[in-house]
């Protein structure tokens, strides 16, 4: 299936995306595959809808390298100085709860948590910010405009992302809380 290749190669673009950060700091190219993977992101969910090849695995392949990404953009910036730990921290720590909700949904027989379009949202605006702050680097008048706009969509961002991994922990609580399901997930 189409869409599940993409959200593959996705993936796959996660490691050379940190070496490019963090080895040879070639920005430009990693610049250009953050950008791909933000299209790719879009265009594998649109060719599983158009082609009608949606999947239990493209249900979990998708989401699973926006998280990557996510993951690896904020640890490779923490490293580079490129946003400070007290953006990370809470970002690393929303999906640390989310690791720990899907476990004790997964325990208790239940489905992991709804992708709310908050979390959509929240993924789509980090996904926009990380550009704008990777072209902050450097003294050129492109980095003097990048600058406040990635600050903003950052910061939106995060915001989004920590308000939607509160509904997810709601989420699971009232499944936790409901009668568990009959049927295996």
């Amino acid at each position: 299936m189409v869409p599940n290749l993409i959200s593959l190669l996705r993936l796959a673009g996660v490691p050379v995306f940190l070496w490019l950060l963090l080895g040879p700091k070639a920005d430009a190219w990693a610049l250009a595959l953050l950008i791909f993977s933000a299209l790719t992101d879009w265009l594998d969910g649109k060719l599983a809808r158009w082609l009608n090849q949606m999947s239990r695995l493209g249900r979990l392949l998708d989401p699973a390298a926006d998280r990557l990404y996510i993951l690896a953009t904020l640890i490779a910036f923490l490293l580079r100085d490129i946003i400070p730990w007290w953006v990370v921290v809470p970002l690393v720590l929303r999906e640390a709860v989310l690791g720990v909700c899907v476990l004790l949904l997964r325990r208790g027989g239940f489905s992991p948590p709804e992708v709310t379009y908050i979390g959509k949202g929240a993924t789509f605006v980090l996904m926009y910010a990380f550009p704008f702050l990777l072209v902050t680097q450097g003294g050129s008048d492109l980095a003097a405009f990048a600058r406040p706009v990635g600050y903003a969509f950052t910061a939106w961002g995060a915001v989004l992302y920590v308000w939607s991994g509160a509904l997810y922990v709601v989420q699971t609580v009232r499944a936790l809380r409901s009668p568990a399901p009959t049927s295996p997930v």
